[in-house]
């Protein structure tokens, strides 16, 4: 699954431990998101896309 986390996060001015901070998560969590290293669970997804205000459709996308 790919996503568009860094680039939104970014572009909001957040670092990843902002992120991280907000969401009851680790920096490494969000990390291992970024860099589809971990594919998050239903809830984190949901709560990631509240967060940087899009739809969770736009925020993952599935390859293949």
């Amino acid at each position: 699954m790919r996503n568009k986390v860094k680039e939104l996060r970014k572009a909001r001015g957040l670092r990843q431990e902002d992120v991280a901070k907000l969401l009851g998560v680790t920096r490494q969590t969000i990390n291992a998101i970024e860099n589809d290293k971990y594919d998050p669970t239903l809830a984190l997804g949901m709560k990631l896309a509240r967060l940087l205000e899009v739809p969770v459709e736009e925020l993952f996308t599935l390859e293949g």
